[in-house]
């Protein structure tokens, strides 16, 4: 069996189309089953009203819907979490990852690899500043962190049962599923696709959920961050000792040594530089306290995989 998980926020105007396109897709596909897992991230439209219309003449239709909104990364991590079958591909709801590229993971699985990544060559429908920022982030990624990741990213991608196990044993909260996939190892290879335009609805990605990826991407797998604090520290200690020297040696020599003005821009910067820096460390503290908490990741309100599981054991 196929488990296909499919994010979902507020899709309602997408669901059945894409429901239509994923049937086509996997009749297509002979030797395999499939079991589509919509996770429902707590929407606030009637997507849940249209996945129960779909799931009642089609059973292999799940649904999953969290008691609140917890976000895509949440939502995928549940699909992956019940999953039943001996590959996992995820997919997003919007229509903009085109279900026809399931058949080139699939074909990159039975060749041995354990992670298959879906590479976008076009983005249709995003501005210039969307599509740089998202280069810029991975590009970032790459250099700043020890998991390496295709420059233009990934959405889509099919990761193998072993490599679920793996990625099921992590308790981690605050962190990039992608960079924690590619972080586990595993044979991994990638296809192409050309990113679609939305089909309807807006973009659940706001700046300061992108703002939300990097610090937890950043902070979960590099250690650039406060080696560049330890850098900096050395760098201004070693400035301030020059500059002292400097001033005995012109006090000595009877020039006069300048006062407001220089003393305010070094203490203006310092002060604005050990803010900035004390806000960093802020950010692990806050995310070792989070993680020492223990709360769930997710609530779940429904899951119809246990319900069925229940069903079949009674």
């Amino acid at each position: 069996m196929i488990s296909i998980i499919l994010p979902s926020y507020n899709e309602k105007e997408n669901l059945v189309k894409l429901y239509k396109r994923l049937s086509t897709v996997t009749q297509q596909i002979p030797g395999h089953k499939f079991e589509f897992i919509f996770v429902d991230d707590c929407s606030i439209d009637d997507t849940l009203v249209t996945l129960r219309e779909i799931a009642d003449y089609d059973d292999r239709l799940q649904i999953i819907r969290f008691a609140r909104n917890y976000g895509s990364h949440a939502a995928v991590t549940a699909g992956l979490k019940y999953c039943r079958g001996n590959a996992a591909i995820v997919l997003a709801a919007d229509l903009q990852d085109p279900p026809e590229i399931i058949p080139k993971l699939l074909q990159q699985w039975q060749k041995g690899f354990k992670v298959v990544w879906g590479v976008r060559k076009k983005r249709e429908g995003e501005s210039f500043f969307t599509r740089f920022s998202s280069r810029l982030f991975y590009f970032l990624m790459n250099h700043l962190t020890d998991v390496s990741q295709p420059p233009s990213g990934a959405d889509v991608f099919l990761i193998d049962v072993s490599v679920i196990r793996v990625f099921n044993e992590s308790s981690e909260k605050n962190t990039s599923i992608f960079m924690l996939i590619a972080w586990l190892g595993f044979s991994q290879t990638y296809v192409c696709y050309e990113k679609e335009a939305r089909n309807a609805g807006i973009s659940k990605w706001t700046t300061s959920k992108r703002v939300k990826l990097l610090l937890d991407s950043l902070i979960s797998f590099s250690y650039v961050p406060l080696r560049f604090m330890s850098f900096m520290g050395i760098l201004f200690a070693l400035s301030g000792g020059l500059y002292a020297i400097i001033v005995f040696i012109n006090a000595l020599r009877g020039v006069p040594v300048e006062g407001w003005s220089s003393l305010m821009v070094v203490v203006l910067f310092l002060g604005g530089f050990q803010m900035t820096m004390m806000g960093m460390l802020g950010e692990y503290i806050w995310r070792t306290y989070d993680e020492s908490r223990s709360r769930p990741r997710y609530t779940i309100e429904q899951n119809t995989l246990i319900e069925d599981d229940t069903a079949q054991n009674d």
